[in-house]
C-alpha cells in the first residue's frame, strides 16, 4: 500500500513491494488522483482517488469476495448488498454517537474498530466534507492579507473529520471489504472528487496561494515551510487552478467520472478473482502441493459449499504461486489460463475492456486540457524522473540484456522439460515448475526444504523485530487491549531505546476473501508536530493461512516482503516533521518504494537469517550448507523475473502515453502491438499484469508510475552496498539512514535526502549485481 497528488502523498496506503519477483507483494492501492490537495491528510488523499484498491492492494486481489460474517468479531456488517436506497436511510445524525464525531479516545488516536458500523460511514464522509469546505473557504474570505500562519497553517488543521473516516473506511475497503462497503464507495468516490475540486479550484482561495509563492518574504521561512508552500503551490496548479471556468468545469466532470470508473475496475477485481478460481474435484490433479497446501484448499472449498472438492485461488499477478508445485500440466495450464485472462468477458464473465478504453480517454483528455501533451508527462513532471522520456529510456536499456538472459534461461527450462518427458516449446504455465526443478538440480535446494525454516512468528520477532532493533534501537511490544478489524490482526506498541512510545504498529498478514491482493502498508493516523500526532501504520499481506492447528510455514518471498513492508512502516513511524502533509511517505513515487526495498536485503544477511531461519520442530538453524545454497538459488531466473516486470512497466507508460486521438477500440489488441514494439513479446514470459487487470495502472494509484519500483531498487541497492561497507548492521548506520532518510518525510528534496545520507548520487551497479544481471 503506502500515495497519488504526488502519487505517494495522495494516499495513505502503499504498496511498496509492488514487483516482487514471485508476485507476493504489491502496493496496489489507491488511485492517481489528478487534483492532489497537500492538506488533506494522507488518508484523505487516498480517498480522492477513490477507490482503491493496492490496497489495492495492489489490488489484483487475493482471494474471494466475501461478506464478512458477524463472528468475525468486527463490523456489523450487512450480509447483503445494500440499494442506494438502503444506503441512504444509513445517513444518521452525524453526533456524539458516530465514532468519527470527534477524535479517538484510545492511544494514539487509534481507531475503535469495536464502535465502529457500516452506518457510520456516510454520515461522517457528508459531515466531513462540510466542515472541511467550511474551513476552507473561511481561510480564503479572509480580509487579513495572505501569511503563513492565517493560510497554509489552518489548510494542514482542516478536514479532522474527514481524515478520520478516510482512514479506517479506506483501510476496511481494501483489507476487509463486503458488497456494502464497495457500494459505499462506489456511491462517495464521485462525490470525494467533487470535494477535492471545490478546494482546488477556489480561486479566492487559490488567490491567497498564489500571493505567498510571489512573495520575497518565503525566502527567510524555514526549509519545511519552504517545501509545504511549493508543494501546496503545485498542487492547485497541476489540479487547474490556472484554467479557464469552461476548463474547470470539464476537469472536474473528467475526475468525478475517473475517480467512478476506477472504483469498479477495484470491485471489478474482488468479483473477478471469484469468478477465475479453480474449483477441483480430483486430488490426485494437486500432486505436488504440500500436504497443507491440500487441506487448506480442500477447506477452502468447503467453505464456498463445495464438501469434497479443492479450491484454488487467483492471486493478483499473472504468475501463480502454485504453478511451482503442481505436477499435472495440464492442471497448469487450466491454472495459468484462468490467471492470464481475467477481466476480458471470457464465456460471459466479467470485462473490464470497456473501463480500461474510458479510464485511458479520459486521463489523456484531461491531461491535455492541463496543458500536457499526455498523461505521462503530467503524472511524471514532479517525479524524479521528471518526464516520461527518461522513464522509457531506463526500461528500453535494460530490454536487450534481460530478454537475452531470459532466453537462456528457457533453455535450461527445455532441458528440464525434456528430462520429464515433456517435448515442444516453453509454455508460460511450464516455467516455474521447471524452473524450481532447475534450481533443485543446480543449487540442490527447493522451496518445500526451506519452508520449515520459516516459521511465521520466528521471522517476525527474531527476523523482522530484530534486525529493526539492531538498526533503529527500538521495541516491537505486543498488546492485546486494542480493537482491531479481523481476529487475525496484531498490534504493537514501538517503544524507543528510552521506553518512550514512537507509534503503534498494526500486522494484519493473512489472506481471506475480503481483502484485495498483495502487500502494501497503510497509515491509520499520520504523525505530526503541528497535530501533536504520533504515527499509527498498518502492514497487511496475503500470507495463505494453514489449516487449523498447522504452522504457518513462509515462502523466501513472504520472508522477503515483511521486511519490504516494515520498511515502509518504519518510513511512516521514524516520520519527524511538522506538517502533515509531508509526514512519513509523503514523497514522489519513484522515491516511496527506496526505504522499503531497501529493508529487504536484510532478510538474507547471515547474522539474520541465522537469528530467525531455525526448523519449526526442532529449533535446528538452518544448515550453513542449505543457507547458502538458498542465497544462490535466490539469484536464479531473474530474467524472468526482471522481463515480467520491465513488460508491464511498459505497458503502463504505453497506455498513459497516448494522446486522445490515439486510444485504441481493442485494449488487447493495443497491448499484443505494445509489447512487440518494445521487444518483450516473448511468450513464455508473459506481462506481470496484463492490461485488464492491472491495478497498480488503473485503480491502484501507479497510472505512468510502475516503472517507480525498479527506479526505487537503484537507490535501495546502492544504500544497501554503502551501509554494507560501513560495517552493515549497526547502531550508526541506523542512525544515520533514520536521520537522513525515513525522518524526513518530504520536507527536503528526495535527491538531496539520499545524497546527504550517502554523500553521492546512486550508481546503476548495485542493481545489477542485486538482480543477478551483473557479477560482483
Amino acid at each position: 500500500m503506502p500515495h497519488p497528488r504526488k502519487p505517494s502523498k495522495s494516499l495513505i496506503s502503499i504498496d511498496p513491494s509492488g514487483w516482487n519477483p514471485h508476485g507476493m507483494s504489491d502496493l496496489q492501492v489507491r488511485g492517481n488522483s489528478p487534483s492532489k490537495h497537500p492538506r488533506f491528510k494522507k488518508s484523505f488523499r487516498r480517498a480522492l482517488v477513490a477507490s482503491l484498491f493496492w490496497t489495492a492492494s495492489t489490488v489484483g486481489t487475493n482471494g474471494l469476495i466475501q461478506i464478512a460474517h458477524a463472528q468475525s468479531g468486527i463490523l456489523s456488517l450487512s450480509t447483503n448488498s445494500p440499494s442506494k436506497k438502503s444506503i441512504a436511510t444509513q445517513q444518521v445524525f452525524m453526533n456524539e454517537s458516530n465514532p468519527f464525531f470527534a477524535p479517538s479516545k484510545l492511544p494514539l488516536l487509534a481507531p475503535d474498530f469495536d464502535a465502529i458500523q457500516t452506518m457510520h460511514f456516510l454520515p461522517a464522509f457528508e459531515s466531513g466534507m462540510k466542515q472541511q469546505l467550511e474551513e476552507m473557504n473561511a481561510i480564503a474570505d479572509q480580509n487579513d492579507p495572505p501569511t503563513f500562519s492565517n493560510t497554509l497553517i489552518p489548510m494542514e488543521r482542516s478536514g479532522e473529520i474527514l481524515t478520520r473516516v478516510s482512514a479506517v473506511f479506506f483501510n476496511l475497503a481494501s483489507a476487509h471489504t463486503n458488497p456494502e462497503i464497495q457500494k459505499i464507495e462506489e456511491e462517495i468516490a464521485p462525490k470525494l472528487a467533487a470535494h477535492s475540486d471545490d478546494i482546488h479550484l477556489n480561486k479566492k482561495l487559490f488567490a491567497r496561494i498564489e500571493i505567498l509563492w510571489n512573495s520575497p518574504e518565503k525566502d527567510s521561512w524555514s526549509e519545511e515551510q519552504r517545501r509545504l508552500l511549493q508543494e501546496t503551490y503545485e498542487d492547485f496548479v497541476r489540479a487547474g487552478a490556472k484554467l479557464s471556468e469552461d476548463q474547470q468545469a470539464r476537469v472536474r466532470a473528467i475526475n468525478e467520472q475517473l475517480s467512478s470508473l476506477e472504483t469498479q475496475f477495484q470491485n471489478n477485481l474482488l468479483a473477478i478473482t471469484k469468478e477465475r478460481a479453480v474449483l477441483v474435484d480430483d486430488v490426485s490433479k494437486l500432486e505436488g502441493m504440500s500436504e497443507s497446501e491440500i487441506n487448506a484448499a480442500k477447506q477452502a472449498a468447503a467453505a464456498k459449499g463445495q464438501a469434497g472438492k479443492y479450491l484454488i485461488a487467483i492471486t493478483n499477478t499473472t504468475r501463480q504461486p502454485v504453478l511451482t508445485s503442481l505436477r499435472n500440466r495440464e492442471m497448469r495450464r487450466q491454472v495459468w489460463l484462468a490467471s492470464a485472462n481475467r477481466a476480458i468477458g471470457e464465456s460471459g464473465g466479467l470485462d473490464n475492456q470497456p473501463i480500461v478504453l474510458e479510464l485511458a480517454k479520459l486521463r489523456a483528455e484531461r491531461a491535455k486540457i492541463l496543458g500536457y501533451p499526455n498523461h505521462a508527462a503530467f503524472t511524471l513532471e514532479n517525479q524524479m524522473a521528471n518526464d516520461p522520456k527518461s522513464a522509457f529510456d531506463m526500461l528500453r536499456n535494460l530490454v536487450p540484456g534481460v530478454v537475452g538472459k531470459a532466453m537462456s534461461e528457457a533453455l535450461m527450462i527445455e532441458q528440464a522439460m525434456k528430462a520429464d518427458g515433456v517435448s515442444g516449446p516453453v509454455e508460460p504455465w511450464d516455467w516455474e515448475y521447471y524452473a524450481e526443478k532447475v534450481r533443485a538440480r543446480e543449487y540442490e535446494v527447493d522451496e518445500n526444504s526451506i519452508k520449515p525454516y520459516f516459521e511465521l512468528e520466528s521471522v517476525l520477532k527474531n527476523g523482522v523485530f530484530y534486525t529493526f532493533g539492531k538498526l533503529y534501537g527500538v521495541e516491537f511490544r505486543e498488546r492485546k487491549d486494542l480493537p482491531v478489524w479481523h481476529p487475525t490482526v496484531r498490534v504493537f506498541d514501538v517503544l524507543g531505546t528510552d521506553g518512550k512510545q514512537i507509534g503503534l504498529f498494526y500486522a494484519d498478514y493473512f489472506q481471506r476473501d475480503s481483502k484485495r491482493g498483495g502487500a502494501w502498508m497503510d497509515s491509520l493516523v499520520a504523525q505530526s508536530r503541528l497535530l501533536n500526532r504520533l504515527p499509527v501504520v498498518v502492514n497487511v499481506m496475503n500470507i495463505p493461512e494453514p489449516a487449523k492447528g498447522e504452522p504457518t510455514l513462509l515462502s523466501l518471498d513472504h520472508v522477503t516482503t515483511m521486511f519490504h513492508e516494515l520498511g515502509h512502516g518504519v518510513h511512516g513511524l521514524f516520520s519527524s516533521v511538522e506538517y502533515p502533509s509531508l509526514s512519513g511517505t509523503s514523497v514522489p513515487r519513484d522515491y516511496v518504494e527506496f526505504p522499503s526495498t531497501f529493508h529487504e536485503d536484510w532478510a538474507i544477511e547471515p547474522e539474520v537469517l541465522t537469528n530467525y531461519a531455525r526448523h519449526y520442530q526442532t529449533g535446528e538453524t538452518i544448515p550453513k550448507e542449505l543457507l547458502n545454497k538458498a542465497i544462490a538459488a535466490n539469484k536464479f531466473n531473474k530474467g524472468y523475473d526482471t522481463l515480467e516486470y520491465l513488460a508491464a512497466a511498459l505497458l503502463d507508460l504505453g497506455w498513459h502515453s497516448l494522446n486522445p486521438n490515439e486510444i485504441p477500440k481493442d485494449a488487447i489488441a493495443f497491448e499484443n502491438e505494445l509489447l512487440r514494439r518494445f521487444g518483450v513479446d516473448y511468450a513464455p514470459v508473459p506481462p506481470r499484469y496484463r492490461t485488464t487487470y492491472f491495478a497498480h495502472a488503473w485503480s491502484g494509484g501507479y497510472s505512468a508510475g510502475y516503472y517507480a519500483y525498479l527506479w526505487s531498487e537503484v537507490l535501495a541497492a546502492d544504500a544497501f552496498a554503502f551501509m554494507k561497507s560501513q560495517r552493515g548492521l549497526t547502531p550508526e548506520n541506523g542512525k544515520l539512514f533514520r536521520e537522513k532518510i525515513l525522518s524526513r518525510g518530504g520536507t527536503r528534496e528526495v535527491m538531496q535526502q539520499y545524497i546527504d545520507f550517502r554523500g553521492s548520487e546512486p550508481k546503476v551497479d548495485a542493481l545489477l549485481i542485486r538482480r543477478g544481471l551483473k557479477q560482483p
